[in-house]
């Protein structure tokens, strides 16, 4: 009998058919694999997301010699969260350093990684970012209010802010 397929059907069409078997064998082996998923970071989806970064040194604006870092580095730095303050309500030190926010306690309080990144939720309203130094609180921005370090998070939205530590940087 499998003469006669031989004969019947030819020695060319067999091997085209055991190829397309084949070739179909091996797509629904590869179609059977589970699809790769994309490991998804962490985001916020409304609240505050940052960097925290450190200028030390040098920073005067020179021809000679241009500055290695200009962006600062990114440090692990304790992130603190308050309802906003204003400079009203704290005790000003030296060099953005806050000797005392009286009874203000933070709302949220999270720590930078090693790339300086953090990211924290929050419902909508007004907040003041801070950083805990080895001096004190620090804080190096503030509005013509007077209110220190705003940031102000909407409905559905992630506020991107970067702040700096400026306080062993000459500008």
């Amino acid at each position: 009998m499998s003469n006669t397929i031989l004969r019947f059907v030819g020695k060319r069409s067999i091997l085209f058919l055991v190829s397309l078997l084949v070739i179909s064998l091996s797509l629904s082996v590869s179609a059977q694999k589970a699809p790769r998923r994309k490991v998804a970071k962490a985001v916020t989806k409304q609240g505050i997301c940052g960097v925290v970064r450190e200028k030390r040194g040098n920073y005067m604006p020179s021809p000679d010699s241009p500055r290695q870092n200009p962006d600062g580095s990114p440090v692990v730095r304790e992130v603190l969260i308050f309802p906003l303050l204003n400079m009203n309500q704290v005790e000003a030190g030296e060099n953005g350093f806050i000797n005392s926010v009286g009874d203000a306690k933070p709302v949220k309080t999270v720590t930078s990684g090693k790339d300086g990144k953090f990211c924290v939720s929050l419902p909508i309203g007004q907040y003041t970012v801070m950083v805990r130094e080895p001096k004190g609180l620090y804080a190096n921005l503030s509005d013509s209010q007077g209110n220190i370090f705003p940031v102000s998070v909407q409905k559905s939205k992630s506020i991107s802010v970067t702040v700096d530590i400026t306080h062993q940087a000459v500008f």
